[in-house]
């Protein structure tokens, strides 16, 4: 189901649902970047996960546009773009607030090898 090597963007509500119960399945981290399209820092942050993706093939990097799901942003309590949540196993492990790109490598390298 799941893409290796890329971010996967999602565009309802059944695909998000459907992500993260597979993921919930497996031990991978899943990295969430809640994002806008009219946001600057997330344009700038997503070439960067993008590449993060790539180098990464055993993290699942899931994309949610808070405009196009505005259900999934509310459910999650999202207020400022970009948010990155990180999830194992269906729970939250960390969050990150902003396109802070040296920040998102270290949560990803700590929490991708525990």
């Amino acid at each position: 189901m799941a893409e290796e090597g890329q971010v996967i963007a999602c565009h309802a509500v059944d695909s998000w649902n459907q992500q993260l119960e597979s993921a919930n399945k497996s031990d991978k981290l899943v990295v969430v970047d809640f994002t806008a399209s009219w946001c600057g820092p997330c344009r700038f942050i997503a070439p960067i996960l993008a590449d993060l993706a790539k180098k990464l093939p055993n993290v699942l990097f899931l994309k949610v546009d808070v405009d196009e799901l505005k259900s999934v942003a509310q459910d999650w309590a999202i207020e400022k773009m970009p948010t990155f949540i990180f999830l194992k196993e269906g729970s939250i492990i960390d969050k990150l607030f902003g396109a802070r790109k040296d920040e998102l490598q270290q949560k990803i390298a700590l929490h991708s090898s525990a």
